[in-house]
Parts: structure tokens; sequence; C-alpha cells
């Protein structure tokens, strides 16, 4: 569960009481049953769950919503439409909960309602992004990155939460690379082989042949040759203001642009209702509605399921090939311990 003073709750609410949810995966809650219910009131749904008080009650095969009653907030302490510590610290140990069970290998993935960046950063000083509290509770360092989704359409990035006066110094050859290489392995989990990306130029005009900038000359159209070279599906750099048409047309399966609100806003503009935000790069999935909290239609219960939908529905297909391949790992240690004895 995530920020308890927006719409996160009952959108909760409204995924665990979806049927097909039900039905298509095992479903564990992290939150305060409290706060679940005050959602599902404000949702006008019914709530049903097995509820147990930690992850030692979770059984080994889930076939119905688990609640783990945290008991960490008291509906008292919401202040709605407002960013608190209080709902900060709720929303941070239920995801640092959620992540802990995914890395031990209980969970195949991870979904998350909305949080508030304001109330995160009040809970978790130092609180940059989900990536950044991610690799501090799995104690990782490994290349991440958010990806936004609409549909079969994809945009990864290679710069992120950063200045915009700053991007243009850190792009490079590797860092585009290293972009394209997470995009790739990503959508190739998600079901595309290969992913068709394209490359978005950083200059209006993709630089128009160096005069407005020299970026796609000297180092974006040198790392789009080099992948291409690794064996990539890729093209570009094209221009920014463009590429997005030719890929919602059915040209690329993804655009890479340089930096947060070159992809942002037209991916937001196409199906802001609709969009979700996967974190790529660790063990497992994370994923979770590129809208925001929506404080201002926070309990009135209007808030629409259809970004929550997706991006839970792209967790458990993602999390599907997690299973598979956590299991052909088993697989392989236990013919390998055979042979060795």
């Amino acid at each position: 569960m995530g920020d308890p003073a927006g719409i996160s709750p009952e959108l909760a609410a409204k995924l665990i009481a979806a049927e097909d949810f039900r039905a298509g995966a095992g479903l564990v809650i992290f939150g305060d049953l409290r706060i679940l219910e005050q959602g599902a009131k404000v949702a006008g749904v019914v709530v049903d769950v097995d509820v147990v008080g930690s992850e030692d009650g979770i059984p080994e095969q889930v076939s119905r919503p688990v609640f783990v009653d945290l008991k960490n907030l008291g509906p008292d302490q919401v202040k709605l439409a407002t960013a608190t510590l209080e709902g900060g610290q709720f929303a941070t140990e239920n995801f640092r909960r959620a992540l802990l069970l995914a890395q031990s290998g209980r969970a195949d993935a991870v979904f998350f309602t909305p949080f508030n960046k304001k109330a995160m950063r009040l809970a978790y000083d130092g609180y940059d992004d989900e990536i950044r509290f991610v690799r501090d509770v799995l104690k990782t360092s490994v290349a991440a990155s958010e990806f936004n989704v609409l549909g079969k359409l994809w945009n990864a990035r290679v710069t992120s939460h950063i200045p915009l006066s700053k991007v243009a110094s850190v792009i490079s050859e590797e860092a585009i690379l290293r972009s394209l290489t997470l995009a790739d392995a990503c959508m190739r989990a998600a079901g595309f082989n290969p992913p068709r990306i394209a490359v978005a130029g950083l200059n209006p005009h993709a630089g128009d042949g160096g005069n407005f900038g020299s970026e796609e000359i000297e180092v974006i159209e040198p790392a789009v040759r080099k992948a291409i070279a690794k064996g990539f599906a890729v093209e570009g750099p094209f221009p920014s203001d463009t590429v997005f048409l030719r890929a919602k047309n059915g040209d690329f399966d993804a655009v890479l642009t340089m930096y947060h609100d070159q992809g942002q806003i037209a991916m937001k503009l196409m199906g802001f209702d609709r969009g979700i935000t996967l974190i790529g790069g660790f063990e497992f999935p994370i994923c979770t509605p590129a809208h925001g909290t929506a404080y201002e239609i926070a309990g009135r219960g209007i808030a629409n399921l259809g970004a929550s939908r997706e991006a839970l529905s792209l967790a458990i297909r993602m999390g599907a090939e997690v299973r598979a391949r956590r299991a052909a790992t088993e697989t392989e240690t236990s013919l390998a311990a055979a042979v060795n004895s």
C-alpha cells in the first residue's frame, strides 16, 4: 500500500476485490488493515482477505489474497490530501517489507500504489526516488532504470531525476549503451523478441547536422552504431518531437530518450490514465501506475483503476518469467549436486 492520504487505499481495495487478479496470482499485501478497510469504504467494494501478523504467517501457496497487517498507521493519523511524516513512514515500511519478501524468493514481483515523494523524503533521509530506496533496502548497486509503459509502447531514458542543466554533461556512449542493454533485457522479459528501439536526439531537430548542438554527432550516433554491432535492433538518433509519432504508429516498440521529461510528457499525453512505471534491472520487476497520489480527488471514490490494473498485470506477467528462471536455476543446481555426489 502506498501513500495513505491520496487515492492509494481505494486503488488497493479495488485491485484486491477484482476477481481477475484473485484468480491470476497469489497476492500478498503489506499495510494496515484499518487503512485498507477505509479505502474499501471509499471505493464501495468489499475486500475479502486472509489476515496475518507478519511474513511468517504467509502460506507457501497463496490461494487467496493475504494481508500482512503491520498495524503501522491509525486512521486518525491520516490527513487527507496532505503529505506527512506518518504517511511516508507507512509507505516506506510497506515497500521495504515487500522488497525483502521478493528478494528472499517468496515473491516474484512487487507492485505498489502511488507514493508521495514529499512524504517519502520526510520519512527517509536522502530519498531521491524509488531506485535509490530499492538499492538501499536490497543492499545492491546494480544498474537499474525506470521505464514508462503504455500498452505495447515503452519509454526508456538515459538520465532520470537530475537537473536539466546537467543532462548534456552526463550523456555518454557508455551511458547510452548501458541504457539500451537494460531496456533490451527488460523488454525481452516482457515478451518482446527482439524489441525495436528508437533513440531520440538531445537537441532540437536532433542537432540539425550540428547547427543546434553536437551531441548527436559526437556521442549518440557512435553509441547507436556500437549497439547495432552488438546485435540490438536499434535506430537513431531521431528528433524527439516526431519519434513518438512513429513509435505510436508501430514503427518501434520503445523510444530511448536522453532525459526524464523528454519521454514522460509524450507518454502521459498519450495515455495518462493507463501509463505504467516499471523499475527494471533488479532481480525481480517493480511496477506502479505512472500517475501520482491524486490528492485533489482523495476520498471521493472516483479514482480510475486503469493504470493500476495495467501495472499489476505487467508485474504478474514478468513475475512469471522470474519464477520460471528461478525454477530453472534450482533444477540446474540440483543436477550439478547430484553429479558431484
